[in-house]
């Protein structure tokens, strides 16, 4: 019989763990510019691939976490969110090409919303509140019966490698992410790839925290293994969509008890935390408005778009793009290969209206 645990205690573990993994995680993104908007803005308007290769680097040494805490036996790759026998692709590709779009129109992804956020963007606090609700509705509302009833209704089949092939398949992947960033002068500086190291470093060790400090081999109400404080109930790395929704959720019915904090729900209170220090260091906070009508809308509706993209995907530039990419689920590279191609879309966009002016 395995020991008696108070679940009580792992849960307020797991809980500090995140808000201390996802402040340093804030506050990396803030001080190195880490922005995927932003990579596919300089590659599409300035041809520079630094930032593209930042973001590589720290998916690299994800992958690379991941699979040798898969192999090792540390953690099972199996009950983890990204996990499943049944990709959605249709979901995964339409939801990408929504979110991409719509951070482009929003400034910045579900994360970056929250480092704007935290250095004085009353635009992205607007951002928030929308995403938040559109990603609700998306989740248990109207839009979710349209995503439930058209999208979700494709799928492909699909199945996990072993231990040995996930490890292979991820040292091929991160070895080759590697040699073709640091082929970049301006990624051999320390200053550069250091903090896509760390970046990618923190989506490990949250697996690590949800995976394995959260695990309860059998909780004492359902007697069943769990994950603790995930929404899910498998285990989860850092993601910024669904999160941000259940946090406003959560603000909103605060007095009702079954309402209780999960890993990534604080992890948006840590990314803000650290994003804000950051900011206040490096006296950068600045408070910054709406410049138009215009302004205004774009950012309504690539809230939306993000709100409802983000969850039919299951994962933003973070959720797929880091953490669901690092276990090398089907489903998480054509997430993000849906995105990269929504922001090329809406960077095109952009153009063609301002050549119209």
């Amino acid at each position: 019989m395995p020991p008696v645990i108070d679940v009580s205690v792992v849960v307020t573990q797991v809980l500090w763990a995140t808000f201390g993994l996802s402040l340093v995680f804030g506050f990396l993104a803030q001080k190195s510019h880490f922005c995927t908007m932003g990579a596919v803005s300089d590659v599409v308007n300035m041809r520079n691939w630094t930032r593209m290769q930042m973001w590589a680097i720290a998916i690299a040494v994800a992958m690379l976490g991941f699979a040798g805490l898969v192999y090792s036996g540390v953690i099972a790759a199996d009950k983890t969110l990204y996990a499943t026998t049944k990709v959605l692709w249709l979901s995964a590709l339409i939801g990408g090409l929504m979110f991409g779009f719509g951070m482009v129109l929003a400034s910045g992804c579900g994360n970056k919303t929250l480092l704007r956020i935290s250095s004085g963007s009353l635009k992205s606090l607007v951002v928030f509140v929308v995403m938040g609700v559109a990603a609700f509705a998306t989740l248990k509302g109207v839009t979710a019966m349209v995503r439930v009833n058209t999208l979700d209704t494709v799928s492909l089949a699909a199945s996990m490698p072993d231990k040995s092939l996930r490890l292979a398949i991820s040292c091929l992947i991160g070895a080759a992410l590697i040699a073709w960033s640091l082929r970049n002068s301006e990624v051999r500086q320390v200053s550069v790839w250091l903090p896509s190291c760390a970046l990618g470093a923190v989506i490990v060790a949250m697996w690590w925290v949800s995976a394995r400090l959260g695990y309860v081999q059998e909780h004492p109400d359902t007697l069943q293994e769990a994950f603790v404080a995930t929404n899910s109930g498998r285990a989860e790395a850092l993601s910024f969509v669904a999160p941000i929704a259940y946090v406003l959720d959560w603000l909103m019915m605060f007095s009702d008890k079954s309402k209780v904090l999960t890993l990534g729900m604080v992890s948006v209170f840590g990314v803000l935390v650290g994003g804000f220090i950051e900011a206040k260091m490096s006296k950068t906070f600045r408070w910054e408005g709406f410049g138009s009508v215009e302004d205004v809308a774009n950012h309504l509706v690539g809230a939306v778009l993000m709100g409802v993209g983000g969850v039919t995907a299951m994962g933003c530039t973070i959720g797929q793009g880091l953490s669901g990419v690092s276990t090398l689920a089907i489903g998480s590279f054509i997430a993000i290969a849906g995105i990269l191609a929504g922001a090329v879309l809406a960077f095109k966009y952009q153009i063609w209206r301002l050549d119209r002016l």
